[in-house]
């Protein structure tokens, strides 16, 4: 019989040897545990060492297959590329890389049967994987079916970041089409999330004007951000365009305005972060500094210029029909010699002045002023603006124009 001295050893020794094992097998299951995750962490940038290191996980099997059909298509069922892809499947049934991989090959082939079945488990396994969503756009197309394709689009917008650059221009180009953009206006009114974005991007893109026109004004009235940037960006393409009458339905319309043959905004209440050319647009320069501002009649425009600074600094594009208007406004704070007196000008232009308008100081008549301008035959398109002279005084010209409003002086003038 073991003495008692030695009756404590072997529990202790068989604690240790437990405790020996337990940190043996943890510390190969937190290798295989690490491997495994540093593999899916390279999967998308570096599939073949990912490969390398986890070569029985089968989303890596799938993205080594899916890289290898990327460097080299073919659509050979014996190749390596579907061995890898049939591979994946046996060791992971949901790795959706290898089905569309065998989809697009099947496709290369020309079996569009079998392809068809693969993309559609693919779309029943995810709705993620772009290429998948590309295939069916691609489908949808083919078949002539724009709903169904424009539906793959928003659920690849919807689920995937890089989805915007690969698909915005194609989208974007397909707008010129009549049944595309009625369909897609019908989806951009239920506000999708990519939908501010994408209006940006037509607003600014180099797609076709009038068609970008088209669908952001069917689009204004459903909640979907227009930016004042998308609608100066889309004015300014219009009329590089020469596509006058549709720049000012667009603006109209994103305006709420209506009447052409006026000015608009004669208490300089918008104050937009960026102004339309049919909008009041202060103009800034060496010596002069302008900014809207609140005032009695809600907004008005404030400018200051430096000793001998001077020039166009408030303007505004019209597309008057030929005939008289009348200018009338009234301003605040200006005081200087007649010589050095600020006035309204507008232009044809091409650049023909077609009249002045003299604004007295303010303390006559209440800051009132009132003028007439005459605009000729041959001359679509015409731009008021407000004029400082340069002064000699230290101080240069301050002041205010607190409204400014030009309209015909017969009402019976055509639109």
């Amino acid at each position: 019989m073991p003495s008692a001295a030695h009756r404590p050893t072997r529990p202790r020794q068989t604690t240790f040897v437990v405790r020996i094992v337990v940190a043996l097998l943890a510390a190969i299951l937190g290798y295989f545990s690490v491997t495994r995750t540093l593999a899916e962490v390279l999967e998308a940038g570096d599939p073949v060492q990912a490969h390398a290191m986890a070569p029985g996980n089968g989303r890596v099997t799938a993205a080594l297959a899916e890289k290898r059909f990327a460097d080299h298509p073919d659509g050979d069922p014996l190749s390596m590329t579907a061995r890898l892809a049939r591979r994946a499947l046996l060791q992971d049934p949901t790795a959706v890389k290898a089905v569309s991989t065998l989809g697009l090959q099947a496709q290369m082939r020309g079996d569009a049967r079998q392809a068809r079945q693969f993309f559609d488990y693919a779309q029943r396994l995810s709705r993620r994987h772009l290429p998948t969503q590309l295939w069916a756009i691609e489908d949808a197309v083919a078949r002539g079916d724009v709903a169904q394709a424009l539906n793959h689009y928003d659920i690849a917008l919807r689920t995937s970041n890089r989805a915007p650059d690969v698909l915005f221009p194609v989208l974007g180009s397909a707008i010129s089409q009549a049944d595309v953009r009625r369909d897609l206006i019908a989806l951009l009114r239920q506000r999708p999330l990519w939908a501010g974005e994408f209006v940006g991007f037509v607003a600014a893109g180099g797609l076709d004007p009038k068609a970008a026109a088209l669908v952001l004004q069917g689009v204004q009235n459903s909640g979907v951000p227009i930016t004042a940037e998308a609608v100066a960006f889309l004015i300014n393409r219009l009329l590089d365009a020469g596509a006058t009458d549709a720049a000012w339905d667009f603006y109209a319309s994103a305006r709420g305005v209506k009447d052409r043959r006026t000015s608009r905004d004669p208490h300089f209440v918008a104050n937009l972060s960026a102004p339309s050319v049919f909008d009041w647009t202060p103009i800034n320069d060496a010596g002069i500094v302008t900014s809207m501002q609140r005032g009695p009649a809600g907004g008005l425009f404030d400018f200051a210029t430096s000793s001998g600074a001077g020039g166009t600094i408030l303007q505004q594009f019209e597309l008057l029909p030929p005939g008289t208007y009348r200018l009338e406004g009234r301003s605040a704070g200006i005081e200087q010699p007649t010589s050095s007196l600020p006035y309204w000008m507008m232009s044809c232009q091409d650049g023909r002045e077609t009249g002045r308008v003299a604004i007295p100081n303010s303390t006559h008549a209440g800051g009132r002023f009132v003028g007439y301008f005459i605009v000729p035959q041959a001359c679509p398109r015409q731009i008021l603006a407000l004029v400082v002279r340069s002064s000699a005084n230290t101080v240069g010209v301050t002041g205010q124009i607190e409204t400014a409003s030009l309209r015909p002086t017969n009402e019976s003038q055509g639109h």
